[in-house]
């Protein structure tokens, strides 16, 4: 797609500008040309895609056919109506932190259903346009929780990876690595053999070409070699899709992914943690609100970070308040097709714009590919080796993890900043993302808080301000405020204005420099205002910006000749103090 397209009218409905940059394609004259380089991109995006959406699948606990299902239904879906004309969606590393334990306690019916929960929050943070409200997630709670998250689906991996056979797995990851670390005894080297050739060829092929993704090289090469090297080598044995999993067809067993398209089925009739469907009660969806709330609360976070990384590699510009409502949309739709929950994929969007993707088709293209796998390919798919998968997942946390990047802020930035990365990053890994979230950003907000609370001053302006040489203005005190009045710095504001020395007859509140006030700051100042009132001392406020000068109005603080005196600049606010001191003289002072 031309970079000069943008989205519509954001005045418009959020739901009536869904789709527009597919439409916004065809107005700009999509051809044939056009047509044949996201075909090309399709496909290779599908190549990345078909092991990693398996991956992501079994290590966030559902057999993995239900990750295809996903990039098949929520990548259509979010692709033809999204906000973001190059991205590409479907199963993500950074879900896994919350759907393996949802898994885990609410079976694949469970994980569905809350699937399907998240993307009605989803759609309706986009049709009340909260997408902006993302950017003011601190990027030092965004890195800290990323983190985490690669640590946590990098620790998960060393089961398959290793070959370990632990006796219990628990459901928090600190006891989950205890588990691990027990199960020593249990290693099997050839699964650590095949995952070792695998992660070698992850990582050293794209330094021979590009143009042929290495995940595909990797995962084939690696279940070619199990599979000789079964037949070969006496004693050499290791998991594979085929022999971990399996499925009911038309009521016969059946080994590995099933030859089936995704096909409809209520999301509550997938089994429970009991293998019985799950049902559809009150108490299901308020067990599964926490779970869905975490899931379109990172769904959110990660598909516009997707999104902007996207408009920087390809020029494009996203709707954020579109891309939440498709995001949505899709994963409302693919918990009836077998999916689960779907975001933004920001190593498969940056593969389709690096493959010369122009517009939402290359996304569709992807999940048709993957559509036709599970058709065509599903018997070969069977032999892919668990540790190969394990490996996979262990490079894309290294990825996802940016160490160097995490260090970079460790080394440079404010104390507090890196307080807010090791808290984040320390909950995610301790507990989960949820917590981490929740407790970074208010920890972020209330540091932000006293940066702007340090940056509030309330100053005597004696004996520089040029009024106050005037015999005539004796008795009279003018205070200097700059920054923001709000609750953070209403106690320094209060505390300044206390300081009054005792022979003022007149107090100048110079305001030119607060930008904004809210509520606990005009309480301040009307506390202190009454306070002066009360000792016999007139009040002048100048320069008031428009903020500020509004919530006074609506707080009924106007002019008064007697008391106060409401002014647009210092020379107003001195001419009314003039005049006030002419009218009320001091007892037995002799007129000027």
């Amino acid at each position: 797609m031309p970079p000069s397209v943008r989205p519509p009218d954001p005045g418009a409905p959020v739901l009536a500008r869904l789709g527009w940059s597919l439409r916004a394609a065809r107005r700009e004259g999509y051809g044939l040309r056009d047509l044949r380089a996201d075909v090309l991109a399709g496909l290779v995006v599908g190549i990345v895609a078909l092991p990693l959406a398996m991956a992501l699948a079994i290590a966030s606990g559902v057999p993995p056919q239900h990750g295809l299902y996903t990039s098949i239904i929520a990548g259509v879906v979010i692709a033809v109506l999204g906000g973001s004309p190059v991205s590409v969606s479907g199963p993500t590393a950074a879900f896994v932190v919350l759907l393996a334990p949802a898994a885990s306690l609410y079976g694949i019916g469970g994980l569905m259903t809350a699937s399907l929960i998240a993307g009605i929050l989803l759609l309706l943070f986009g049709v009340m346009r909260l997408g902006a409200l993302i950017q003011y997630v601190p990027h030092p709670v965004t890195t800290g929780f990323t983190a985490g998250i690669a640590t946590v689906i990098a620790g998960l991996q060393l089961k398959d990876f290793l070959g370990l056979r632990p006796e219990a797995w628990p459901e928090h990851f600190p006891e989950r690595m205890l588990a691990l670390a027990g199960s020593w005894r249990t290693f099997r080297w050839p699964e650590f053999a095949i995952g070792a050739v695998t992660l070698a060829l992850l990582i050293l092929w794209p330094r021979v070409t590009r143009k042929v993704p290495g995940p595909l090289v990797a995962v084939a090469v690696a279940a070619v070699l199990a599979h000789w090297l079964t037949g070969s080598v006496s004693g050499f044995e290791v998991d594979t899709i085929g022999s971990r999993f399996g499925s009911l067809v038309d009521g016969v067993r059946q080994s590995g992914i099933p030859r089936v398209p995704p096909h409809f089925d209520w999301p509550w009739n997938f089994p429970g943690p009991d293998g019985k469907p799950l049902g559809l009660s009150f108490e299901v969806l308020r067990n599964l609100l926490g779970t869905a709330f975490a899931i379109a609360a990172l769904g959110a976070i990660e598909s516009l970070l997707c999104a902007v990384v996207a408009d920087g590699m390809a020029g494009t510009k996203h709707d954020p308040d579109v891309e939440l409502a498709a995001q949505g949309l899709g994963n409302i739709v693919a918990p009836f097709f077998g999916g689960f929950a779907a975001t933004g994929a920001l190593a498969r969007t940056a593969t389709n714009i690096r493959a010369g993707a122009r517009s939402p088709v290359a996304a569709v293209v992807h999940a048709l590919f993957v559509l036709v796998a599970v058709l065509a390919l599903a018997p070969l798919l069977d032999y892919l080796p668990m540790a190969a998968l394990g490996a996979l997942l262990l490079l894309v946390a290294w990825n996802m993890g940016e160490l160097r990047h995490f260090a970079h802020i460790l080394k440079h930035a404010p104390r507090g900043d890196v307080l807010v990365l090791l808290s984040c990053f320390g909950l995610t890994v301790a507990f989960d993302m949820v917590i981490s979230v929740s407790a970074g950003i208010v920890l972020a907000a209330l540091i932000f808080m006293r940066r702007m609370s340090d940056l509030f001053q309330a100053r005597l302006a004696e004996p520089e301000h040029a009024h106050l040489a005037d015999p005539h203005l004796a008795g009279v005190v003018v205070y200097q405020i700059a920054g923001p009045l709000f609750f953070g710095a209403a106690e320094k504001a209060v505390s300044a204005l206390q300081r009054t020395r005792s022979d003022a007859r007149a107090v100048v509140l110079q305001m030119d420099d607060v930008p904004t006030m809210d509520i606990t700051g005009l309480v301040a100042l009307e506390s202190a205002i009454q306070r002066l009132h009360k000792s016999g001392v007139f009040v002048a406020i100048a320069g008031v910006q428009p903020q500020p000068r509004e919530l006074l109005e609506r707080a009924g603080i106007r002019s008064d000749a007697d008391k106060l005196a409401v002014c647009e600049d210092g020379d107003t606010a001195i001419a009314s103090v003039r005049a006030y001191l002419s009218a009320h003289p001091v007892p037995g002072a002799k007129a000027g």
